[in-house]
């Protein structure tokens, strides 16, 4: 097989940041093949790798990848009995639900709209998510009070240490709050090639999430009209891609919500109330942690919709997204990004976690 290797591609427009250097080595793999072969070249010529699905979780340092950007480019949805027969063998398969497995390179939002549109309920608060299949797996997505991980039956993968494809349980996997196996224990073992959900035919959507229930204000919404009220929420908040809103020139939520015991969350409520708050939002996770929203801490450490550090700045419509509203660097958004941590951080006594993938630098402990 001939593969496709191009060098020194600029990398910034394969983003939602719209920011990067370029990659050393470039490869776009339409097949498992093309996967496995540029794995090779990379091992052979002792390069290290980068899996690249649709850029939007992701911020590209400015000098770039010095090794090897692979992106997955795997196409084609399947059903049924022809989803997954390793899912149906190994008896994962749930009763009253239909399989669904779309391979790594299909486009998230088109996934996610191309079920509903089967009547398949699972998927309908994750509408309007930028990216692809294979990033939901690594990091858990999830949004509107719904997990990826609730779902998926399996994980198709390219194991780079055994040198083979391999077919992962929902167990195996590891999920918890925007992780997995694949971002933390085994972060760069794992390719993920493919991705079977168990989706509920004709099932009720899924209505937890306050936003949503306030949308809705006790009305009992179909699959359609859930998904068009995710798409609505989301596009007030600028969180769908649009070539036409420059907040879109982002990586989405920059923070993850800290979840915090309830002794914190105490010295919270009291740090709160002595500023004026009358209360804290949260949600209970379980009996002694609770979670945060990242956004209204950002907000009450003096952060606002629009803020603005020279080519960075916040959202003018979400506090939680940091955006490219110019020419910015890699180096502009770990600067507001520090300086976001910094006060949040003074002011409440917590570490505010970023969400996107930190690729090209060279002291990854500074963007943790």
């Amino acid at each position: 097989m001939s593969l496709d290797i191009q060098e020194s591609v600029p990398l910034a427009e394969f983003t939602t940041f719209k920011i990067g250097g370029e990659a050393r080595f470039f490869v776009s793999a339409q097949s498992e093949i093309e996967i496995i072969e540029a794995l090779r070249f990379a091992e052979k010529n002792k390069l290290e790798v980068f899996i690249l699905g649709g850029g939007s979780n992701l911020l590209i340092a400015d000098e770039g990848f010095d090794g090897l950007v692979l992106q997955i480019s795997l196409k084609g949805i399947l059903f049924g009995a022809e989803a997954s027969l390793p899912a149906i063998n190994n008896g994962l398969a749930r009763k009253n639900e239909t399989l669904v497995t779309a391979r790594a390179g299909e486009n998230w939002e088109e996934f996610v709209a191309f079920c509903i549109e089967k009547n398949l309920a699972g998927l309908e608060c994750l509408s309007g998510i930028p990216g692809f299949v294979g990033g939901t797996p690594v990091q858990n997505v999830g949004a509107y009070g719904q997990e990826v991980s609730e779902t998926i039956v399996s994980v198709r993968c390219f194991d780079r240490n055994a040198k083979k494809i391999v077919e992962m349980t929902n167990a195996e996997c590891e999920f918890a709050y925007r992780t997995s196996i694949f971002n933390t224990t085994y972060i760069n073992r794992f390719v993920v090639l493919g991705v079977t959900y168990a989706l509920k035919y004709d099932g009720e959507p899924k209505i937890v999430y306050k936003d949503l229930q306030n949308y809705f204000n006790g009305k009992k919404p179909n699959l359609q009209e859930t998904r068009h009220a995710v798409l609505n929420i989301r596009s007030d908040k600028s969180m769908v891609i649009n070539k036409n809103d420059p907040n879109s020139n982002s990586a989405g939520s920059f923070f993850k919500n800290p979840i915090v015991d309830l002794k914190k969350f105490a010295k919270i409520k009291q740090t709160a109330k002595n500023m004026g708050a009358s209360e804290v939002p949260s949600y209970s996770v379980n009996t002694n942690k609770i979670k945060i929203p990242a956004a209204w801490l950002i907000e009450k450490s003096g952060f606002y919709k629009g803020f603005l550090f020279g080519e960075v700045g916040i959202s003018t419509k979400h506090t939680l997204a940091i955006v490219n509203f110019g020419n910015a660097k890699a180096s502009d958004v770990i600067c507001l990004k520090n300086k976001i941590q910094r006060k949040v951080k003074e002011k409440f006594d917590v570490t505010l976690k970023p969400e996107p993938v930190f690729i090209g630098f060279k002291d990854l402990q500074k963007h943790d």
